[in-house]
């Protein structure tokens, strides 16, 4: 054997010794430690702690609390705007209405609940007129509205735009202005009467108690006429957003089942643009009732209405207590109309 070989062959055996050894070494370690532990007399070596920084305090609220408090931080602006606005203006309406006294001696809470009576039997002509006025002005209101609404939905297409800009324009006016233009329209030179008294219609007008004579101005008709078309854009626009929500494949699959058009008009459509309905008849009773523009400026002293009322007592009688009383009459009888009308439309999901 040469002395390379002999010498590659002691360094593996020095190699191989050396590994056993080590195996050993920590074959008996691991054994002392299991020992050790068994005895219950483990000794941790000594560890130095970090060096630790300012210690954080955990957050007031949870972040499962805060993501639960994000819709109420959203509503609290409206709310804190309803009761500043509303609410506070309301109690103090409601303690008005229950005070007696003049101005020049002040106005004291008594609890005079006697006025609500009184205001109501002095002043129920006017209570019944608003009523009437606004009634009529909300049936003339859907019969003109629907038919336009119907249209910009379905037929307009390409001039739809056009159209809503054209219903939606006269709010870019002042509704006082708006009035005293059917002032000129109405009076008795113009041609609307001109044109009225040709085709004998005032006669017929005058008949029914609407009109007076030979004119239309500080009637009831121009009272009326005035509510119309001033409300009139409150009852298009829920209209047209019910009707444009409809797909028109109803339609092609009433006449697929041989329904003629006013059938489907009475079945599919009318139905389903019920929402719609409600919410324009309740924009345009509720403001007319309360109105008292329209009676002022194209009616008479027989065409007041409650608001003309409620108006005289607080700027001119200077009877806060008889206006409060009326005020809270009138919004109590509105919302019960409301209510009992929007349960008989099997509308329950508005109220």
């Amino acid at each position: 054997m040469s002395v390379s070989r002999r010498a590659a062959w002691a360094g593996l055996r020095s190699r191989a010794a050396t590994k056993e050894r080590a195996v050993t070494r920590e074959a008996r370690a691991s054994e002392r430690a299991g020992t050790e532990r068994a005895g219950g007399s483990v000794t941790a070596a000594p560890e130095t702690a970090p060096d630790a920084g300012p210690v954080q305090k955990p957050p007031l609220i949870k972040p499962a609390v805060r993501k639960r408090l994000v819709p109420y931080w959203l509503l609290l602006p409206g709310i804190l705007w309803l009761l500043i606005f509303f609410a506070a203006p309301l109690i103090y309406q409601a303690s008005t209405s229950v005070q007696t006294g003049s101005l020049e001696e002040g106005f004291k809470v008594t609890w005079h609940f006697q006025t609500y009576w009184d205001a109501l039997s002095e002043y129920y002509p006017q209570f019944l007129r608003s009523v009437l006025y606004a009634a009529t002005a909300t049936v003339l209101c859907l019969l003109l509205g629907y038919p336009l609404a119907y249209l910009i939905a379905f037929r307009a297409g390409r001039w739809r735009n056009l159209v809503m800009i054209l219903v939606i324009a006269p709010f870019f006016t002042s509704f006082l202005i708006r009035t005293l233009a059917w002032k000129t329209i109405l009076s008795d030179s113009g041609p609307v009467v001109g044109v009225l008294n040709s085709l004998h219609i005032l006669d017929v007008t005058s008949y029914l108690g609407i009109t007076e004579g030979q004119r239309v101005l500080a009637t009831p008709l121009a009272v009326v006429c005035g509510l119309t078309y001033n409300f009139l854009p409150f009852m298009i626009l829920p209209l047209y957003t019910s009707l444009e929500r409809i797909d028109p494949r109803l339609h092609e699959a009433a006449g697929d089942l041989y329904a003629r058009p006013f059938t489907t008009f009475r079945k599919v459509t009318f139905p389903l643009s019920m929402p719609g309905v409600v919410a324009g008849t309740l924009l345009t009773f509720i403001p007319s009732a309360g109105d008292y523009i329209n009676a002022e400026l194209l009616g008479s002293t027989d065409q007041k209405m409650i608001g003309n009322v409620i108006q005289s007592q607080f700027l001119r009688v200077l009877d806060y207590p008889t206006a409060a009383a009326m005020s809270f009459i009138l919004m109590a009888a509105i919302l019960t109309m409301v209510t009992v009308y929007i349960r008989k439309s099997g509308t329950e999901d508005l109220v």
